[in-house]
């Protein structure tokens, strides 16, 4: 398997957009799609952002011993699960890999499959635009939970502190206030890679 190129920030920080356009810009990487037991949002397909299961199913895989990583976050709409699934996603990269996820997932993925095979592309937003584009999206659901926007928000900032960062090794930084510029910079970066 070649390099898995990990794009993660906080909410709201832009990381899906820069993901999805980097896969259009780049459509030699694959992706290996994360699972998760969160309700799957307006304009979200099954087997597209996400495998939209059920906990049960995600139980089974973790006995299986098919779960690389996994985390649950106690929401407003109680608990939601992120996992990343051994499923042979993996077995078919022949180029390189496209991921998304938390530095936390990010962290175990170095851990299985090993430091110089996973790297790491950190998008970061001002936090006063990172809220204020939160709120937004949120105000676009159709049952909008602010509530949860807060809680996300509070907790990005324990789970991406500065330490933590600096313990990943996560050394590059790409600011995403200017979409078009950002992505030049992070295609440019993994093309380096490849």
């Amino acid at each position: 398997m070649k390099k898995i190129f990990y794009v993660m920030g906080k909410s709201a920080s832009g990381k899906d957009t820069v993901y999805k356009k980097i896969r259009e810009r780049m459509p030699q990487l694959e992706t290996a799609v994360l699972y998760t037991t969160r309700p799957m949002r307006e304009g979200e397909a099954d087997g597209v952002e996400y495998f939209f299961t059920e906990p049960e199913r995600l139980e089974e895989l973790s006995r299986e011993g098919r779960v690389i990583e996994s985390r649950t976050y106690e929401t407003v709409c109680g608990p939601w699960t992120y996992a990343t699934v051994d499923d042979g996603q993996f077995d078919r990269i022949r180029e390189g890999c496209l991921m998304i996820g938390t530095l936390e997932s990010y962290e175990k993925l170095r851990g299985y499959f090993g430091t110089d095979r996973v790297v790491p592309i950190y998008v970061e937003v001002e936090d006063g635009l990172r809220l204020m584009r939160a709120v937004q999206r949120e105000g676009e659901q159709k049952h909008p939970n602010y509530a949860e926007v807060c809680r996300r928000y509070l907790a990005d900032e324990k789970d991406f502190d500065e330490r933590h960062l600096q313990e990943q090794g996560i050394e590059i930084r790409y600011e995403n206030t200017d979409l078009e510029q950002c992505l030049e910079q992070i295609v440019r970066d993994i093309k380096r890679s490849l």
